[in-house]
């Protein structure tokens, strides 16, 4: 039990009840942030106000805060547990038993009371309410009174200064003088030159007593006005508050069932549009010609597809249906027949965001320490291996003969890989530099994949998937983070490549801008927003999906996701449609002609397209996903322990491994450890840079990948990391000596 101790103790009324002029002190616990939790203090009370110090050697020089409990709340929690509200902040603090809690919220009642009594209770007004509008004019006038008080003050100061000089040099003249002729006249001048200075002196003392006299009846007004004003801030942060939920709530089942908000305009709307079922209208592109897709009629569509029946069903080949449904079913299930399907439920601990991130506005994200309750237990090797969970539209897109039909199956994967991010909303865990990830799945899908962290600022990791079923696929990414206040933007940087085998197609487009909005207050949420511009870099065939971005006031579907197939002439053969959260579709475009002008004036194409198929749809997420941080199938596995993996492998991270087994705290331990030695070893390289320049030598680098090595691409001309091979050599051989210890 903490020591506690009164220096003026009260026989008479034994453990709870203090002299106002007495102290209380002893050891409780405050707390400080997510990150140190509750920290050992030594807390005094003495005189109405309640002072604390890291330790009682601290208490004759440094007071690391002061709560004056005059105006103070005092709540008592949970047991052992107490709250002290002053000033719109507010202190929690925890005793070691609850004994000890008592006797300090009684000792803290006590002198709260002691301090009201010792307050002034009355005014010029004699009102005790908030101070009206109509008093500030007032306050103004009396400080102006109190300036005028002290200039006074300041003259005084100047004459009694004068005066004293010259009785000083009276006095001395006529000591000189004593017994002279002269003598009468000196002592004359000097009892006028006292008089004077007398006199100077009683109006010194008036001028302090009358400033003192305004101070002392303005003491209690001003009081009331601080206070007054302290609580209407509260209650207008309280209220903006209030209506940011409000809004959320609104927006949100706005955005689920939007038909309810609409009001007749859009049922009426909604029975004209019946007319027509057949026909579909997207809003025009920015930035590209506008467009308007209208199904054609069955003779039309029997007419332009009659020649290529054998091949095409509609505009799309006949194996995209029948491997889509494939996918699916079967190997989702095989999946789960062979891996994990569920992962320890996520803990239930509260954090406000706003706490931390509001010194951060502006901020490199990935700069920024975070708790692991931002986290989701992935680290950003694990996400981006994630896109490959609909590898089977690339397995489709290797085995189509037309380069147009594998465009559209190419930009359906690109969206595809979004589909993961609608309800993950945590961060994933930055890689330590030289980390790794593989995944193995040669058996289930016929794939291989390796990433490796390149560089930590900026951060950046280099991908590496090779296929049996005829692609390749890698990527460069560097993740650029901004905190704005109201949301979060990461832009990925650098393209992604896919190239075929039997054909040499190979394919290169970027990721868009993904924004994660309702920082401060409400339910996060994300969106994508930006173009993909896919370009067959073999055939000049191009693609340009646009994501449009959220808006509360659109009638289109949100998560919306549109794009046009053009052939190296720039003439359209495919209309893409759907959103990037659910499923993509494709119509084949049998004529096109121009039609109305748009809304800002452009001529926009109308295009009559046969039924639109299905390119893809999204798996349904696994039974009680919502408590398990919304992974997919796929993501419950990777990070799933294996044997004979990289020592350097994500699955390898204490911290991210506790997190996943619900040990939070734990967990920040281990990611605070990792952090400090990340911090270290890079230290380490900047010495040894150094050195290596004093030295004479040139062309220094920092850090040198193990599995990856930079190029220049002969395509494109970017800088970017490729892989060198010798990974999965490693892995069969169980050769990891040259992988550094990093975690």
């Amino acid at each position: 039990m903490n020591e506690l101790v009164r220096s003026l103790p009260s026989p008479s009324l034994p453990g709870l009840h203090l002299p106002c002029a007495g102290t209380y002190k002893g050891w409780l616990f405050k707390w400080t942030n997510y990150l140190k939790g509750y920290q050992r203090r030594w807390f005094v009370l003495s005189n109405g106000l309640v002072s604390y110090y890291r330790t009682k050697a601290e208490m004759g020089h440094t007071c690391r805060g002061t709560i004056p409990l005059a105006t103070a709340h005092i709540e008592v929690g949970d047991t052992c547990h107490m709250v002290l509200t002053s000033g719109g902040r507010s202190y929690h603090l925890k005793a070691t038993s609850e004994a000890e809690c008592q006797r300090w919220v009684s000792a803290m009642e006590e002198a709260k009371a002691n301090a009201t009594l010792l307050m002034p209770h009355s005014d010029d007004s004699g009102d005790e309410g908030p101070v009206p509008q109509e008093d500030r004019a007032l306050t103004q006038g009396v400080l102006k009174t109190l300036a005028g008080k002290l200039d006074d003050l300041s003259t005084c100061n100047e004459l009694i200064g004068k005066h004293g000089a010259a009785l000083q040099r009276s006095l001395s003249e006529l000591e000189e003088l004593r017994g002279s002729v002269d003598s009468p006249d000196r002592v004359k001048a000097v009892n006028e030159r006292a008089t004077l200075f007398r006199i100077t002196s009683n109006a010194m003392i008036n001028a302090c007593r009358d400033f003192l006299d305004v101070a002392e009846s303005q003491s209690r007004r001003w009081q009331k006005a601080l206070q007054h004003e302290r609580e209407q801030r509260h209650h207008l942060e309280e209220t903006i508050e209030q209506l940011a939920k409000q809004h959320n709530s609104l927006e949100r089942a706005w955005r689920e069932n939007p038909t309810s908000y609409t009001g007749v305009a859009r049922s009426q709307e909604g029975d004209a549009s019946d007319e027509n079922d057949d026909a579909e209208f997207f809003d025009a592109m920015e930035d590209s010609t506008g467009f308007i897709t209208v199904t054609a009629s069955d003779n039309v569509q029997h007419k332009r597809s009659g020649s290529n029946q054998s091949m095409m069903s509609g505009g799309v080949p006949n194996d995209w249906t029948h491997n889509e449904n494939e996918t699916s079913g079967t190997n989702q299930v095989q999946l789960r027949r062979t891996r994990r399907s569920r992962i320890p439920d996520k803990p239930n601990y509260s954090l406000n965001l706003w706490s931390i991130m509001k010194n951060c506005i502006g901020k490199d994200l990935s700069k920024i320490p975070m708790p692991v309750n931002f986290n989701e237990p992935l680290s950003m090797l694990q996400r981006l291996t994630e896109d490959l969970e609909y590898s089977d539209l690339l397995d489709r897109a290797a085995r189509c003969d037309s380069t147009l039909e594998q465009m559209c199956l190419v930009a359906a994967f690109s969206v595809s890989s979004y589909s993961t991010t609608v309800h993950r909303t945590a961060k994933p865990f930055n890689p330590l530099l030289g980390e790794t990830y593989e995944l193995d799945r040669l058996e289930e899908y016929g794939y291989r994949s390796v990433c490796e962290q390149v560089s930590h600022h900026p951060p950046a990791a280099a991908h590496h998937v090779m296929s049996q079923k005829g692609w390749t696929l890698w990527q460069h990414i560097t993740i650029d983070s901004k905190f704005r206040g109201k949301y979060i933007s990461v832009v990925p940087l650098g393209n992604i490549h896919l190239q075929f085998h039997s054909s040499g197609n190979r394919y290169v487009w970027s990721k868009v801008t993904s924004t994660v909005h309702n920082i401060i207050v409400g339910k996060l949420w994300i969106d994508q927003s930006g173009d993909i511009d896919i370009v067959n870099t073999t055939t000049k065939e191009t693609c340009r999906l646009k994501f449009s971005p959220y808006s509360y006031f659109s009638r289109d579907v949100p998560r919306k996701v549109t794009g046009v197939v053009e052939d190296r002439e720039g003439t359209a053969h495919y209309i893409l449609s759907g959103t990037w959260d659910d499923k993509m579709e494709s119509a084949k475009i049998v004529d096109s002609s121009k039609g109305c002008g748009g809304s800002e004036g452009k001529q926009k194409t109308v295009y009559q397209t046969l039924q639109p198929k299905l390119l893809w749809k999204k798996y349904p997420l696994p039974d009680n996903a919502e408590n398990m941080h919304f992974f997919s199938s796929l993501a419950l596995t990777l990070n799933e322990e294996e044997e004979g993996v990289a020592p350097t492998d994500s699955r390898l991270r204490q911290d991210q491994r506790l997190m996943e087994a619900g040990l939070w705290d734990e967990a920040n331990i281990q990611k605070q450890r990792l952090e400090e030695r990340q911090r270290v070893e890079r230290k380490k390289r900047g010495v040894q840079a150094n050195q290596a320049l004093e030295e004479g030598q040139q062309d220094i680098e920092g850090y040198e990948p193990l599995w990856f090595q930079k190029r220049t691409d002969d395509t494109t001309g970017e800088n970017t990391y490729t892989y060198r091979g010798g990974y999965w050599e490693a892995k069969d051989s169980q050769d990891w000596t040259q992988c550094p210890e990093i975690f």
